[in-house]
């Protein structure tokens, strides 16, 4: 009764993107059966595009499709998660064949197994060759499920880059062995699990003592976090869980917010310029999309620059916005300021009416590049005054020396 309810609220928040959902069947020699997928792709998708999207495996995609397509809406509505493609697998009455595992070891068999090898072997593959896909892969789990994906990370190679296990029903020896499994990783993994108050004791417990486990892992490659929810059930804490877990797994993606100036732009060692070269070329190493440098991000970057009386880093973000940008005013603007506190005034005044015939960028227009270039000529004005009047005082002492 309580599946039920969340699923219909669920189905009433996600109207539009459920007018978007695709249903497809894939037939499985693991299974010997077709099984059903729900598929959402991201909105503008182009399959001959050579832009990729991550891919986000949602199990029990009976009831947890819907949540997760409408978190995923909502990121990438305020571009703080990349287009992704949504598959939710149906498993509606042998959900709990496929989540079969060893009584002790807590890895999946017998019909556990099939799945387990039904995921990795056909639907992933067959994944990979009909859509866009990046490396980057999520897979999302309940309860019982919520247990199952962890299996992936006991291959060699996981399957999964992100884990969002959500009051997962832990089982056998797996809530042991689990924060050991994750010291060994060599890759960037992302693990979320959740849990609350009110969850079911049983599952609570083993959870508890599985993140006292993860939270001593000491693997720079690991990204954990953990949620004990207050006042939720084990039912109601699943949207909490997959929005928290979607904001934490994206939040390189996400543009530049005060909390990452604040404590690692301003403490950046070295060229502020190379500070934002390599947070898009890991949002690209890891996501598998190459994302560009907004200008607003060039914006941000110079007031730390300002701040800290960063000169190099100023002359720097400069060429590399006029050389990402060259249309844009942008980086001949910050050049032109560089030059302008350096003292070469003839040198900024020359750069700003270069970026006179390029293109504006929010308030720094054409009007306010006149406004730069009147204040150096202003100023030139004035320092002409000064040596005019201290060549007058200089001839002044010539002649009383004279006289003398």
């Amino acid at each position: 009764m309580k599946k039920n309810t969340l699923i219909l609220l669920t189905c009433l928040l996600t109207l539009p993107a459920i007018a978007q959902i695709r249903y497809k069947e894939i037939n499985s020699s693991q299974l010997n059966v077709a099984r059903q997928l729900k598929i959402k792709l991201p909105k503008n998708y182009d399959p001959s595009s050579d832009l990729k999207h991550p891919l986000i495996i949602v199990f029990d995609g009976d009831y947890l499709f819907e949540p997760v397509a409408g978190q995923v809406d909502f990121q990438t509505y305020f571009d703080d998660m990349p287009g992704s493609i949504i598959v939710g697998v149906v498993q509606g009455e042998d959900r709990y064949y496929d989540g079969y595992c060893d009584e002790i070891t807590g890895l999946p068999k017998e019909a556990g197994l099939r799945f387990h090898n039904f995921i990795s072997g056909e639907l992933i593959p067959y994944l990979d060759n009909n859509y866009n896909t990046s490396k980057f892969r999520v897979a999302v789990g309940h309860d019982l499920m919520g247990n199952f994906i962890n299996s992936y990370l006991f291959k060699d190679k996981p399957l999964f880059q992100a884990y969002v296990s959500i009051s997962p029903d832990l089982s056998g020896n797996v809530k042991d062995y689990l924060g050991q499994r994750l010291e060994f990783f060599k890759d960037d993994i992302f693990y979320y699990m959740a849990t609350s108050d009110n969850d079911m004791p049983n599952i609570r417990k083993a959870v508890l003592e599985a993140d006292l486990q993860i939270s001593e892992v000491k693997n720079q490659f690991l990204t954990y976090y953990f949620d004990d929810f207050k006042n939720e059930t084990h039912y109601t804490l699943v949207t909490s869980a997959i929005s928290r877990s979607f904001d934490k797994i994206f939040e390189l993606y996400k543009p530049l917010r005060e909390k990452e100036l604040e404590e690692k732009v301003v403490p950046y060692e070295g060229t502020l310029d190379n500070y934002l070269v390599e947070r898009y070329d890991r949002i690209e190493k890891l996501f598998g999309i190459k994302k560009g440098i907004p200008k607003a991000e060039f914006q941000k970057v110079i007031k730390i620059a300002e701040q800290r009386k960063d000169l190099e880093s100023l002359e720097k973000i400069g060429k590399l916005a006029k050389k990402l940008y060259p249309e844009s005013l942008l980086g001949t603007y910050y050049l032109a300021q560089h030059a302008e506190k350096i003292g070469k005034t003839k040198k900024a005044k020359k750069l700003y009416e270069t970026a006179l015939t390029l293109n504006e960028f929010g308030a720094i227009n054409i009007d306010f590049i006149y406004s730069k270039i009147d204040e150096l000529d202003l100023a030139n004005l004035a320092e002409d005054g000064k040596n005019d009047d201290k060549d007058d005082k200089d001839k002044d002492e010539e002649e009383e020396e004279d006289d003398n």
